[in-house]
């Protein structure tokens, strides 16, 4: 008959241990909260002295990748992110055991962790995101560019074949043009950004419209100040670029974390 101690082993075996995370040691777990797998696992903490890791234990075989394993993964860290210092992992990382991650990540990292979480106290990343009213910066790009409006008339009730060479010119332009008011506006929110003392971050953009896609290191308590700016940056762009502010969430753009070794 198998023992207790025999079959904690057998699970132990059965699973590794999935890293979202490191946080300070006083940091507590929300009982609540899930992550990764199907079903999704509970998600708890690995302490050693003065860190800790947010973590989940899955089935050794698990196939991850999936969308909702992004989302998961993702929300562990943003949901800590509003409560207290959080350094993030790339998603897929796992180790064989508890006792791995308390000593061949938490304890032979310790000094750069515990620095690195210093930094980040009471700071989260935030997304500021604004895109083009697709009609509004098209007829601006008309109203400024001569070639363009021409190309535009050009083609005015001519069929997709007759009007081919200037559908393409005019998609050049307006492409053109676009990178051209996204390099302007994007220094403008950045400008308006680093006023309040932020660290900012520019990222590429993911779509043809986007006017603004940035990321700064936020003090949480100032987020109010944060809105205020995002606001400003709203009304001055009214009715032209549609503008969001994401976050609090865990600072993706602003740390560089030690992985763990996978486990195969």
């Amino acid at each position: 008959m198998a023992t207790t101690k025999d079959s904690t082993q057998d699970s132990e075996r059965e699973t590794v241990v999935y890293v979202y995370g490191i946080v300070p040691g006083d940091v507590e777990s929300d009982p609540e909260a899930t992550g990764v797998g199907d079903p999704p696992s509970r998600v708890t903490l690995v302490r050693h002295g003065d860190l800790a890791a947010l973590v989940s234990h899955i089935s050794r075989d698990a196939k991850l990748g999936k969308p909702e394993d992004l989302a998961a993964h993702a929300s562990v860290l943003d949901a800590t992110a509003g409560v207290a210092p959080v350094l993030p992992l790339r998603f897929g990382a796992v180790v064989t055991d508890e006792d791995a991650v308390a000593e061949e990540l938490l304890a032979n990292n310790h000094d750069d962790f515990a620095a690195a979480l210093h930094e980040l106290e009471g700071r989260a990343q935030y997304v500021v995101k604004g895109r083009y009213d697709e009609q509004a910066i098209l007829r601006e790009v008309l109203r400024e560019n001569e070639e363009a409006s021409r190309l535009r008339e050009a083609i005015r009730g001519k069929s997709e074949d007759a009007s081919r060479n200037e559908r393409i010119a005019l998609g050049e332009l307006i492409t053109n043009a676009l990178a051209a008011k996204r390099e302007q506006d994007t220094g403008t929110a950045v400008e308006r950004l680093e006023a309040l003392g932020l660290l900012v971050n520019v990222r590429e953009a993911t779509h043809e419209r986007d006017a603004v896609y940035v990321s700064c290191l936020a003090e949480v308590a100032k987020q109010e100040e944060l809105e205020r700016a995002v606001g400003e940056l709203a009304e001055r762009w009214e009715g032209r670029v549609h503008m969001r502010l994401l976050g609090p969430l865990a600072p993706y753009d602003f740390v560089t974390t030690r992985q763990p070794q996978q486990q195969e």
